[in-house]
């Protein structure tokens, strides 16, 4: 053996054997397949997945009843019903409406039809009266937005869905399922070949001979690789004689990712799997020697850029070597994310309302808070596929309550014991710029974690320290600036990008030829049969919005979908005639696109975190000529 290799056989710390051993392995280029969506479960996504179209593709009822303008059942109650002409048409699923619901007038609608011109609210047939063949009569107030899904409020067109490096479960199939994505690329799962050695050693079921004993840690070794993402091949046991012992080696390592062994890591004479892995391939041994109790005899070694690992021989040590140095590795390869227990305590940031009665399950997304971790719930509505795989667990609201509390404690039960907490924490207004700047932090090995909530959510977050970054898009009236008036002590403004927001219309509508932004409104206005879609209130699109309208309230302002993504189609797919849009987006749908105002997105930073790993990578990223010229190119301007 060279003195290069003799070096290895002191005793190294663990931190530094893992640090030597990774640095020789990673980074790496995963194998990938395109498998069937069906066949994907349990394996990790090899790229970004995006959504090719809006989920729901249309505006659409959650419940059977009518839909109707909110506007004209405002004033319902049991002492003075509301009595409502029907249009005599009845929307089913898979049925195109046909005519417009007018002031007075509702139309029959099933659970999942798709909404029709005019109408903004749905309310249930429980809670309406038919009045002969042609009328019905309300009881109770209609709002907004009421038990409607809007377009793309479940997943938006070009929105990142999964993040290379996801492992699909059943909730992951659903979603691509729903955007019509029939198969992927994942990561191949490495195959490892395992091996055992010593003239001791029996197969179980064979018999054993003086001093012999069965063979346990091969089988064990080839079942904890199955549990952590590998596809074990055991090739039994070898004697202690090195041509027959390195002539195996060598076969089993061209046919694998990694190879396995158990036993001749001990200095004895007898042991020579160590002297063999110097002639298999560079740079060889990494380590040989490390301080763990048990596990001291450990051997880790690359060749050609291939892990090769001999385990003590013992179980108890070959096992808790495996679990506590191997198995990340190997997880990593797989591209599966590390373990974690199936139950943990979390503090709930936000009062959820539930429904008295019934014992509600909320699902909820985990992220580091000042004082231990928080629950975010992540529900979107019975019909969201999204909440489902953006979560980590659920908690569950007892019958006899109708509410969970702000900041009580709560059990979250995981989909999957491999949780990873985020390395970074975004919570506030989302925009398909911040996947460019996330997605390369993923790619490196950070977990991110995006929480959308509008502007006034995010910052309401950072400014209880539940974040480390709240994207916002706020315009201050008095100042005539963005965001920099809205922060507070312990919060400090990163500039993000500049998107133009503006007026879109279908190019074929003649009445918005020629005009710009300001004089297309004011048309608007004044054209009764022009129909606006609005924003959601405390969105920064709706403050601006709000600015050109003075104070007007035309038809369709209180349609108030939640995403830029849904008032883009309400206008491409004739249910709405104008609203406002960023540019990017307004592209995508093939609109017309008045530019109104050059709007700020930037990013209020919790002042305490700014030294944090994940942080300081995430404003390096922002900075970096490589995210500046992707935000141009997707029509973003970079602050």
């Amino acid at each position: 053996m060279s003195q290069a290799q003799e070096q290895f056989l002191s005793i190294l710390s663990r931190d530094e054997a893992m640090a030597r051993f990774d640095a020789a392995l990673f980074p790496r280029q995963l194998r990938h397949e395109t498998l069937k969506l069906h066949e994907t479960l349990g394996r990790a996504v090899a790229h970004d997945i995006v959504a090719p179209i809006d989920v729901p593709p249309f505006d659409r009822a959650n419940v059977d009843g009518f839909c109707l303008r909110a506007a004209d059942a405002t004033s319902a109650s049991e002492v003075t019903p509301v009595r409502l002409r029907l249009t005599g048409e009845i929307i089913s699923c898979g049925v195109e409406p046909k005519l417009r619901v007018t002031q007075g007038a509702a139309t029959s609608i099933a659970t999942g039809g798709p909404l029709p011109r005019g109408a903004d609210a749905v309310v249930m047939i429980e809670q309406t009266q038919p009045v002969g063949d042609e009328a019905i009569e309300l009881r109770r107030p209609a709002t907004p937005g009421q038990f409607i899904s809007y377009a793309g409020s479940d997943m938006a067109r070009g929105e990142t869905l999964v993040r290379a490096g996801t492992l699909i479960s059943a909730r992951e199939i659903g979603m691509l399922a729903a955007c019509g994505i029939a198969a992927l690329d994942v990561i191949a799962p490495p195959r490892v070949a395992i091996l055992s050695t010593g003239d001791e050693l029996v197969q179980p079921g064979a018999a054993l001979g003086p001093a012999q004993i069965y063979d346990t840690n091969g089988p064990m070794i080839a079942a904890a690789v199955a549990e952590n993402g590998g596809v074990p091949s055991f090739l039994g046991a070898i004697p202690d004689e090195e041509t027959a012992l390195e002539a195996a080696m060598s076969k089993a390592l061209d046919g694998a990712d990694m190879l396995l062994l158990s036993g001749g890591t001990s200095k004895g004479a007898g042991d020579v799997t160590y002297r063999i892995i110097a002639r298999l391939g560079a740079p060889g041994v990494i380590a040989h020697g490390v301080a763990l109790k048990p596990g001291k005899p450990l051997c880790l070694a690359v060749c050609n850029g291939k892990p090769v690992v001999i385990l003590p021989g013992f179980p108890t040590s070959a096992m808790f070597t495996f679990h506590d140095m191997i198995a990340p590795v190997l997880r990593r390869m797989a591209g599966l994310p590390a373990r974690a227990e199936s139950r943990i305590e979390a503090r709930l940031p936000v009062q959820v309302s539930s429904e008295l009665g019934r014992t509600e399950f909320v699902m909820a997304a985990l992220v580091d808070g000042p004082d231990g971790l928080l629950a975010y719930p992540t529900g979107k509505g019975s019909g969201a596929v999204t909440s489902f795989s953006q979560a980590d667990g659920f908690f569950k609201i007892d019958a006899l309550a109708d509410h969970a509390p702000a900041g009580g404690q709560f059990e979250v039960k995981l989909f999957s014991p491999n949780l990873r907490l985020p390395d970074l924490t975004i919570i506030g207004s989302h925009c398909t710029g911040l996947d460019l700047v996330t997605g390369p932090l993923m790619a490196s090995g950070r977990q991110v974690r995006v929480i959308a909530v509008g502007s006034l959510g995010g910052l309401a977050a950072a400014k209880r320290g539940e974040c480390d970054l709240a994207p916002i898009h706020l315009f201050d009236d008095k100042s005539e600036s963005y965001n920099q008036p809205f922060l507070s002590e312990g919060l400090e403004l990163i500039p993000g990008w500049r998107r133009m927001q503006g007026i879109v219309y279908r190019r074929d509508d003649a009445r918005f030829t020629g005009l710009d932004a300001p004089a297309a409104v004011a048309m608007a206005l004044r054209d009764e049969t022009c129909l606006m879609v609005n924003r959601n209130q405390g969105a920064g699109t709706r403050i601006l919005l709000d600015r050109l309208l003075n104070g007007a309230r035309p038809d369709g302002y209180w349609n108030q979908p939640k995403s830029h993504n849904a008032v883009a189609a309400a206008v491409a797919q004739g249910r709405a005639d104008w609203g406002m849009t960023i540019e990017p987006v307004a592209k995508a749908y093939g609109l017309g696109f008045l530019p109104f105002a050059e709007e700020h997105y930037d990013l209020a930073l919790v002042t305490s975190r700014k030294d944090k790993p994940a942080v300081r990578a995430f404003l390096e990223l922002l900075r970096s000529d490589a995210i500046k010229i992707a935000l141009n190119e997707a029509g973003f301007r970079p602050a």
